[in-house]
């Protein structure tokens, strides 16, 4: 482990005169720190073999961002790294993620694991993905395991660029690489607390309301304290307390999970946002159903809008139909939701040149474009079928 800043300067210089692209991997600890921050980074270069980073023990990585910022990074599943990486200053100059390459090369299977036993014939041992890498100091065997994520990325980039040559996806792929290194954080969530498990049986506005309250409480204290929301209270635990809505602490602290000694701890703190959520004016209770900024769910088209029904229908079938012949998954060729969105409300004037340029607003790349935008001008022009 490089955890001291003589080591790390000594990593840098290593690194520095290695050849061609770098290896990159971090773990975190998600499902038990709040923060989505690398708890440990690993690194490979031809020519300088594995490094394994802890950078919570030295502050700043200069050194290291200096070397590698200019390269070419080679990650698997990179829009998982990348954010946590930045945090780090560390951002790479050039991308090649290889299960994002399996998707456009048409590997059924495109986790890592599945993809260098396909093509590197080795079989990777796992077993430590899910770990505490917040832990100090960290066991051997889960250093072997985070150094084995990196070990054989290089050979699996030169495989897979090779395959995507052989298919003619090379430029493709290097549109879908610059997409995902350029994308930054996504924005937002609008009413993050929506997303808590159960909630989609609850529909009285007061419940939702106390739902907020728990959620809203949990999450101060998890960002606090550093802890996964979950550890400190599980999403069961707000949907029990919102549903029975109990009196006081005495009656909170009888229900599940809340008689544990850190729920009685914190008893106060989830009686209050109970009694909010009770006392909240009827103007102020969230809505059941909340406004969506985009179309409603395609199970209701043919209600709501039978043209815009029979328009999804037809570029599905499109779609389908060119990812088949390409040989790579349909939600690879073109976001579903910028389908949706052209399909419930389409150009005023249909035609290649409008839905190319609605494409390319939604973030569609150049090839997607050249591959679709003519099929789906022409799925807009479906008509609904007649009612006799």
């Amino acid at each position: 482990m490089v955890a001291t800043h003589a080591a790390l300067d000594a990593v840098a210089g290593s690194l520095a005169v290695g050849t061609g692209p770098v290896a990159v991997d971090t773990e975190r600890a998600s499902g038990y720190r709040y923060s989505q921050r690398a708890y440990l980074v690993q690194l490979r270069r031809a020519g300088s073999g594995t490094v394994l980073l802890d950078p919570t023990a030295v502050d700043g990585l200069s050194a290291l961002t200096e070397v590698l910022n200019p390269l070419e990074w080679v990650l698997h599943a990179a829009s998982q790294d990348l954010p946590s990486l930045a945090e780090l200053g560390l951002e790479p100059a050039a991308l090649f993620d290889t299960e994002l390459a399996g998707r456009l090369a048409g590997f059924e299977r495109v986790g890592l694991g599945p993809l260098v036993e396909q093509l590197l014939g080795y079989q990777l041992e796992k077993g430590h993905g899910a770990a505490d890498w917040s832990r100090r100091p960290l066991p051997r065997e889960w250093l072997t395991y985070a150094a084995l994520d990196v070990e054989l990325l290089l050979p699996l980039r030169d495989a897979m660029a090779a395959e995507l040559e052989a298919q003619g996806k090379t430029e493709w792929a290097t549109e879908e690489f610059e997409a995902v290194r350029t994308a930054g954080p996504p924005p937002p969530r609008a009413d993050p607390w929506r997303r808590t498990s159960g909630i989609h049986r609850v529909r009285k506005p007061r419940q939702l309301a106390a739902i907020r309250e728990l959620w809203m409480a949990r999450e101060q204290i998890a960002r606090d304290s550093d802890l996964a929301p979950g550890r400190v209270l599980p999403d069961s635990s707000i949907m029990t307390a919102a549903l029975a809505d109990p009196a006081d602490e005495a009656a909170l602290l009888a229900l599940p999970v809340f008689g544990g000694r850190a729920q009685r701890r914190r008893a106060r703190t989830w009686s209050a946002a109970l009694q909010a959520a009770r006392v909240l004016p009827a103007g102020e209770l969230p809505a059941t159903h909340p406004p969506s900024g985009g179309p409603p769910p395609a199970s209701r088209w043919e209600d709501r809008d039978p043209a815009a029904a029979a328009r999804l229908s037809a570029a599905r079938e499109a779609l389908t139909e060119l990812a088949e012949r390409h040989q790579l998954p349909v939600q690879n060729l073109l976001a579903p939701e910028l389908v949706r969105r052209l399909c419930w409300q389409p150009p005023a004037v249909v035609d290649t040149a409008t839905v190319d340029g609605m494409l390319r607003a939604g973030g569609a790349r150049p090839w997607q474009r050249e591959l679709t935008a003519a099929p789906l001008t022409e799925a807009l022009h479906t008509e609904p079928p007649r009612v006799s």
